[in-house]
């Protein structure tokens, strides 16, 4: 057991470098970061005597729900959790772990550790970056009442809880189709067009996504337009009620480690064909 400890360790710190630092995840950053520009924008030139304090929440929210899980976090859990096994088996690097005394199980779990931490050290810091661009701006006594007295601080939990969330649900899928999978942006675009459809699914097949469950840990719902011209925005919206905040929480957390050991069995027959991939 110790052994596996040293070896899950070894294999989350080598990882952290890579991931952090290559210049192939530049635009991960980018990505995690593009809503704080025009958060920012509103910082600098916006006029907050004709604002109001629940609008830019609402803002916040539609920006959070329809890009940043849908778009920013999706994309950027491809770019991290892929590239951990289907990366390195494509730059012959993989083996190196293959050849030495590591369990198939440890090198997976240490993978997902390490993809997991930079995914949510990356993303939830983004949305703190985008939290000071959108309030910032109003006056000290305000923001104050509205963290501490009103619902500005949970909801800010809140949605840090669910960028932790999306990294894991989306990061262990993305890791087994990259175990699983010679060519794993096939499965991620199914995912992708499952996951943007849902708003036109029966109701118990929304709750076969990640996104539902996520969306039941936002902590504001955006309403759907009331007039014809919102209807491809409506399709991104659904109405169903949501599942307790709890619930979505442990769901993810046990369809991330059914994922995670899953990848941890199929990695068991893992080889690397230096004549074909």
């Amino acid at each position: 057991m110790n052994l596996w400890k040293r070896q899950l360790l070894a294999i989350i710190r080598i990882d952290l470098a890579r991931t952090f630092f290559s210049k192939r995840g530049i635009w991960i950053y980018l990505l995690a970061l593009a809503p704080a520009i025009p958060m920012f924008g509103h910082w600098i030139f916006g006029n907050t005597e004709n604002e109001q304090l629940g609008g830019d929440a609402q803002i916040f929210a539609g920006i959070f729900q329809f890009f940043y899980l849908r778009i920013a976090i999706f994309f950027g859990c491809v770019g991290i959790f892929m590239n951990l096994i289907r990366g390195e088996m494509l730059d012959k690097s993989l083996h190196f772990y293959l050849l030495g005394p590591v369990r198939r199980e440890v090198l997976v779990a240490g993978k997902f550790l390490s993809g997991l931490i930079a995914s949510i050290t990356i993303f939830c810091g983004a949305v703190l970056v985008q939290w000071v661009g959108m309030f910032a701006h109003y006056s000290p006594d305000l923001l104050a009442s509205y963290m501490f007295s009103g619902p500005g601080m949970s909801h800010l939990i809140s949605y840090l809880l669910a960028a932790a969330l999306a990294c894991i649900g989306y990061g262990s899928v993305f890791l087994w189709a990259g175990v699983r999978y010679k060519n794993p942006l096939i499965p991620a675009a199914m995912i992708l067009v499952w996951e943007g459809a849902n708003g036109l699914l029966p109701a118990m097949l929304k709750k076969i996504s990640i996104i539902y469950w996520l969306k039941s840990v936002c902590p504001v719902s955006i309403p759907a337009p009331k007039n014809n011209d919102g209807e491809i925005l409506s399709l991104l919206i659904f109405d169903i009620d949501p599942a307790p905040a709890m619930v979505a929480v442990v769901n993810l957390l046990l369809l991330a480690a059914f994922v995670t050991v899953w990848a941890g069995i199929r990695a068991r027959r893992l080889e690397i064909g230096y004549g074909t991939d």
